[in-house]
């Protein structure tokens, strides 16, 4: 289909809000669709950045499912594990109707890893059944302990008094009605005897309605404290170590509805990144479309004003007191970070690649950069030595001469970002002519083989949120496009010698943010920060690579790295693979 005629449709459909949704009703329940043709008008109602839920019923049939063999095998693996870590639940309780309080229970009872307690706060519940429930499931399981509270609370203080229930070595946080697959805890006790150093752990998650319907995963990027500063990235399931949260002081009452994204702020804010461990793989069931609001549902506001609260007192903790954290246009509940610039700007040397622009195109890029005192340097790559060593200024900003700016504050947001000292080197969004985004960060693999490079979220419209809002959030990649990037001079010289003429490269940014994450820097992709290519790109995205790219810890392994869009990979089981390392792992 051309693309004029999807661009006219899409328009025509945000005017028309009754077709837009018959549109993607029937997108999201469509089975007997090509994958092609299910792509195709997932982006005409705007919802391409989405697994669609045919698709995602389909890999839990194939790879989501654990079998009576793969109980049986992680049974058998959970027996001969030394000294088991005791996992303590926690569960705040409010009116929860009673059949679903009862499977949240009975999903932690039918736990094949043994070596848990179900820790239970009643908070004042007016509705006598929920007592009932408890006392009920007491008695027949002693793992399970409740108390219930004197007088109402609220979310943060109920949780308070489960926690001071909990002896376990680590906390895993669950809400009253939402559900654990069997073998969620085996998986966490897995990594916790994998790696003894974590403090904290999250995984993927989903949502499930009455019917037990799973859909709407978010398959999550590994540990990236930049976007925890605009999401709570931990969230479902989080697991943190008991000792952790109790120097912390558990949660704090007035950031109800946000409490969580509060507490994964201030248990992070002084771990290293080893320390926090994601598990791509869904272990958490958010129930969903049960006809009762939750307090994060009902209040959206308050809570989104909470949770802004929270990482501004994070950021102002470590420093940073004159960031603001405003709200994220288009996006409720989740932040934008303003960091400021300071009052004397550094020099700034442009070293300019005038590939595929002419003298017009390098009068466009040094008259966007008025006002910022730039000596521009132009160099085609084979000349960026020689650029580097006449530069005078304190950043360094590679730039191709044909992009554009789109957004007016682009370099401001660029140059904050790449100041905060824990940043090496910071990129933008980089969009077509007809506002297609062509680079949003790059997926590599770890060893950094040539040629193995792919756009994230590329082919997506420009004013998409992108996959749970990563289109539109600053967060932390694995490498940035060559098109535009913004370093410290200091940082990029302190960094270890490398090959000669590595500047001159097809895959010198690969190498250079490869170098600065080596050397313990945070490379940061900013969508604030817009530019725009020309209608030829002067560098068009990598072409898709010819095998799956593995090991990236910001791009989760259930996404295939083959061609646009985001499907899931089938030629991967996340659970059977679990299992697998588990028969074989030594556990010493």
């Amino acid at each position: 289909m051309p693309f004029f005629t999807l661009q006219a449709a899409r328009h025509w459909l945000r005017r028309h809000p009754a077709a837009h949704r018959t549109v993607r009703s029937a997108f999201l329940s469509a089975t007997h669709w090509t994958p092609g043709l299910r792509r195709a008008l997932a982006r005409l109602g705007g919802q391409w950045a989405t697994v669609p839920a045919a698709d995602y019923r389909a890999w839990i049939r194939q790879h989501d499912q654990l079998t009576p063999e793969l109980a049986a095998q992680m049974a058998a693996a959970v027996a001969r594990m030394p000294n088991p870590p005791l996992i303590s639940v926690v569960m705040p309780a409010y009116n929860t109707p009673a059949a679903y309080l009862r499977a949240a229970i009975d999903s932690v009872r039918q736990q094949i890893y043994p070596h848990w307690e179900l820790c239970i706060a009643d908070d004042a519940s007016p509705q006598p059944h929920v007592a009932a429930v408890l006392q009920d499931a007491a008695a027949r399981d002693a793992r399970i302990r409740f108390v219930r509270r004197t007088r109402n609370g609220h979310i943060s203080a109920a949780s308070n008094t489960a926690l001071s229930l909990a002896t376990g070595d680590f906390v895993a946080l669950m809400d009253h009605d939402d559900l654990l697959p069997p073998h969620a805890l085996a998986v966490v006790a897995h990594h916790i005897l994998r790696d003894p150093a974590l403090e904290v752990l999250f995984s993927d998650e989903d949502k499930v309605d009455e019917h037990g319907r799973r859909s709407d995963p978010h398959f999550k990027p590994g540990w990236n404290p930049e976007l925890l500063l605009a999401q709570n990235l931990v969230s479902h399931l989080g697991i943190y170590r008991r000792r952790l949260l109790e120097a912390i002081g558990g949660f704090r009452e007035g950031f109800e509805g946000s409490q969580d994204w509060d507490l994964a702020l201030r248990a992070t804010a002084a771990l290293r990144h080893a320390q926090v461990r994601h598990i791509p793989m869904v272990l958490y069931h958010w129930r969903q479309g049960t006809g009762d609001a939750s307090f994060s549902e009902s209040a959206l506001e308050r809570c989104a004003a909470a949770g802004r609260r929270a990482v501004a007192e994070h950021l102002h903790g470590r420093g940073e007191v004159g960031a603001r954290v405003l709200p994220q246009p288009g996006l409720p509940g989740w932040a934008r970070v303003a960091h400021p610039l300071p009052p004397d700007l550094p020099k700034l040397s442009v070293i300019l690649n005038p590939a595929g622009g002419g003298p017009l195109e390098a009068r466009r890029a040094a008259f966007s950069l008025q006002g910022t005192g730039a000596e521009i340097l132009p160099a085609a790559p084979a000349e960026r030595e020689a650029a580097l060593r006449a530069a005078t200024g304190e950043m360094l900003l590679f730039l191709d001469a044909g992009l554009r700016p789109d957004h007016p504050e682009w370099f401001a947001e660029l140059l904050a970002q790449a100041l905060r000292p824990e940043v090496g080197a910071a990129g933008p969004l980089v969009v077509s002519a007809n506002g297609l985004a062509l680079h949003a960060g790059l997926i590599t693999d770890p060893a950094g083989t040539r040629g193995r490079e792919v756009p994230y979220l590329a082919g997506l419209r420009q004013l998409d949120a992108g996959y749970h809002g990563q289109l539109r959030l600053s967060r932390e990649v694995s490498a940035l496009g060559g098109h535009c990037l913004l370093v410290r001079r200091a940082t990029f010289e302190a960094m270890p010698a490398l090959a000669p003429g590595w500047l001159a490269s097809d895959t010198w940014n690969l190498t250079l943010c490869r170098g600065l994450r080596q050397a313990g820097c945070q490379v940061i992709w900013t969508p604030r920060a817009r530019l725009r290519a020309p209608a030829v790109a002067t560098r068009r995205p990598p072409a898709a690579v010819g095998q799956e790219i593995t090991g990236d810890p910001f791009f989760n392994p259930n996404f295939s790295t083959l061609g646009q869009g985001l499907r899931l990979r089938g030629d991967r089981s996340p659970l059977a693979a679990l299992v697998a390392e588990m028969g074989t792992h030594p556990y010493a």
